[in-house]
């Protein structure tokens, strides 16, 4: 659960270029050498297991957000800002 301002952030594809001119993965423009190993020569590689924890719950989150998904729901926040989404003021939840 993120905001209407953190949701721009989420847009981001992990999918490479599309094979056509001038993008960053062809021979012509450049931007790929032949034979390289591209988890080898990456700079600053994607982690799976970043170091990005829940405020509360101290688990990791995949996202660069403050909250889990879970703790995000129970608390009615934005997960990567932390501004109020929604009253769960009413609402029955078991985990609280």
């Amino acid at each position: 659960m993120v905001c209407e301002k953190c949701e721009k952030k989420l847009t981001k594809v992990i999918v490479p270029d599309k094979w056509k001119e001038g993008a960053s993965n062809t021979n012509e423009s450049g931007g790929r050498k032949i034979n390289e190993n591209k988890l080898l020569s990456k700079k600053n590689r994607w982690t799976p297991y970043g170091t990005t924890k829940c405020i509360i719950c101290k688990q990791q989150v995949h996202q660069d957000a403050k909250y889990c998904h879970t703790c995000a729901y129970t608390k009615g926040v934005c997960a990567m800002c932390g501004k109020q989404v929604l009253d769960t003021k009413y609402y029955k939840q078991s985990n609280v």
